[in-house]
């Protein structure tokens, strides 16, 4: 069991831990301040004059005046408020860094609530471990040259123990609407998620939408389950400022956790770092809370930042894995015909510069996976040696996937095609037979009524979703023929990490249909385009057929995409998505 390296941050303490004291109407200064920048048109993450703390915060702090130097004039606030605020900062420091840290750290917000004892004679449910990795694509776990049982071992036992969802779809290849659509079950026009930042997205976007409120987090609780959260939560979310969010009773969660390295985790409503990578900092902690929560029953969710993009691995594998090569399918460098939309008309040639980097960057996602599967097979480990592996469900999967070099992209997400959209789904645990392949159409949005009914928790008239317990154990009799993409287009916002970067691709605005057997994409920035890609002839959706299409053909599916665009709830969305267009 791991001891977090706990060291020091002198910050505020706020009223959700029963602290009264000076810092806190301090920390209460600084967050009325805070509130004025939004209120005045600041945002957090955003460029050009309007960076909530760069822009806003910082400049009243340090004694500037309305109506600023910025593109936004700043807002009127007292200079009682300026005063205590900066006090605030200067006894605690905004950076926070291993160097900054200090021993009785306590972050904003309510700390974790403990679960609710089970009743007399109550029988706790399974437990459940999720395994929910960042960008990571079909290609770095299968191939034909073996990256499997090369780069993932583990992964690759639980796939030959467990069942596999060859057809699992994300509701969009993004980060924050794909992480809100798993806790939520619901799809992103009903979440109200579209992006990685406010106002529309985010923690921010998430928590203003009362999203808090509606995830299985709640609901398992509520059913006497230990509920835990470590690692990446949601874009946004600041380990100083905002808390714990309701429904869980332990939590381990960063800021900006992508270097995997000097991080920072709200544990528990206090401030830790570990010098340790971040995925191995998270195996251990996921360790301690199984073991601590042994009796039963626990839901686990760990979240890794890798191998999302700077793609740091673990020191051990910085030099393994020297002759990999990226699995290059026919979409691999492959150039636009006449009828691709123009978005990806723009995107240049691959030259060899391009093609060596990121060779070399397949090779250093492959090793951040190498830790995780470290992680896999010590979690399984755990729940063994423990007694609970029989009755423990673990789920490995992917908020999104990746592209590289297909379509002649670089190295991003966000696209309409199977390389972004298409993720993996591994689930063992008990009444799952080994071996297996389910091939029904699966969604992200399927996570929370498969979590409730497992736990025996009604499942909310809201959610979008259908429960996979069926599958999971053989029997899912009729079926969805539709998963719903629906992707909101992004502007500049050099604080986004998902950013997409130059000829990386950054497709407008679009609702898309993955069909078993086609790939369906409406363009919603005025332009009238769509796009049409049949996977019979076509399996890596590079000739975009639509024009060939007969009018009652495109009537049929443009209909059914917009009857999937309105849907709400498990009984409209279901039969949306049962459409045969």
């Amino acid at each position: 069991m791991l001891k977090s390296w706990t060291v020091a941050v002198a910050i505020v303490v706020l009223t959700g831990f029963g602290w009264t004291s000076d810092a806190q109407a301090d920390a209460k200064s600084c967050a009325a301040i805070r509130t004025a920048c939004e209120a005045a048109g600041f945002s957090k993450g955003a460029g050009g004059g309007k960076s909530l703390v760069k822009n806003c915060v910082d400049p009243l702090i340090g004694g500037a005046q309305p109506p600023g130097q910025g593109a936004l004039a700043l807002p009127n606030v007292s200079a009682d408020q300026v005063k205590a605020c900066a006090a605030s900062q200067k006894t605690s420091g905004t950076k926070l860094t291993a160097k900054t840290l200090g021993p009785d750290t306590v972050a904003a917000g309510a700390g974790p609530v403990a679960a609710k004892a089970l009743a007399a004679g109550e029988k706790p449910g399974p437990n459940i471990v999720v395994i929910l990795t960042d960008d990571l694509a079909m290609n770095l776990i299968g191939g034909e040259n073996g990256v499997l049982q090369e780069t993932m071992p583990n992964l690759a036992k639980m796939q030959q123990e467990g069942v596999t969802f060859s057809h699992y779809f994300v509701t969009d290849s993004l980060c924050c609407p794909s992480r809100t659509s798993i806790f939520t079950g619901m799809l992103p026009h009903n979440s109200g998620v579209f992006t990685n930042g406010p106002p529309g997205g985010g923690y921010e976007g998430f928590m203003a939408h009362g999203d808090d409120a509606k995830t299985f987090a709640v609901a398992l609780h509520a059913q006497s389950y230990a509920t835990a959260m470590m690692g990446k939560y949601l874009n946004g979310y600041q380990p100083d400022r905002d808390g714990v969010p309701q429904g869980w009773s332990g939590w381990a969660v960063a800021g900006n956790g992508y270097p995997n390295f000097n991080y920072v985790l709200n544990s528990d409503g206090k401030l830790v770092s570990s010098p340790l990578h971040l995925t191995d900092e998270l195996s251990n902690l996921g360790q301690a809370f199984i073991a601590a929560s042994a009796k039963g029953p626990f839901f686990l969710e760990i979240g890794t930042f890798s191998p999302h993009a700077p793609y740091v691995p673990p020191a051990r594998y910085k030099d393994s894995f020297g002759g990999l090569t990226y699995v290059k399918t026919p979409a691999y460098g492959a150039r636009p015909d006449a009828a691709a939309p123009n978005w990806l008309q723009i995107i240049p040639p691959l030259d060899q510069q391009m093609m060596d980097r990121m060779a070399e960057i397949y090779r250093n996602r492959a090793r951040s996976d190498k830790g995780i599967d470290d992680m896999i097979g010590a979690v399984r480990k755990t729940l063994s040696d423990l007694g609970l592996a029989d009755n423990t469900y673990v789920v490995f999967t992917s908020d999104n996937g990746y592209h590289m070099g297909e379509y002649s992209l670089r190295p991003g997400k966000q696209t309409p095609f199977d390389t972004d959209i298409h993720v993996p789904l591994i689930v063992v645990g008990p009444g799952i037979a080994a071996g297996r392949t389910v091939d029904q159409v699966a969604m992200n949005i399927d996570f929370y009524p498969t979590f409730a009914e497992l736990a025996g928790v009604a499942v909310p008239a809201s959610v979008d979703g259908h429960s996979l317990v069926a599958a999971l154990h053989g029997a899912p009799g009729p079926w969805r023929s539709i998963a719903v993409v629906e992707h909101e287009g992004d502007t500049p916002d050099p604080n986004n990490p998902d950013m997409p970067a130059a000829k990386s691709g950054n497709p407008p605005t679009y609702a898309a249909m993955r069909l078993p057997e086609a790939m369906y994409v409406e363009y919603l920035d005025g332009s009238g385009v769509i796009g049409y890609y049949d996977l019979k002839t076509d399996p890596y959706e590079l000739h975009n057929i639509a024009a060939t299409l007969s009018a009652d053909k495109k009537k049929a599916l443009h209909e059914a995409l917009a009857a999937n665009q309105a849907c709400k709830g498990q009984t409209a969305c279901w039969a949306a998505q049962s459409l045969t267009p």
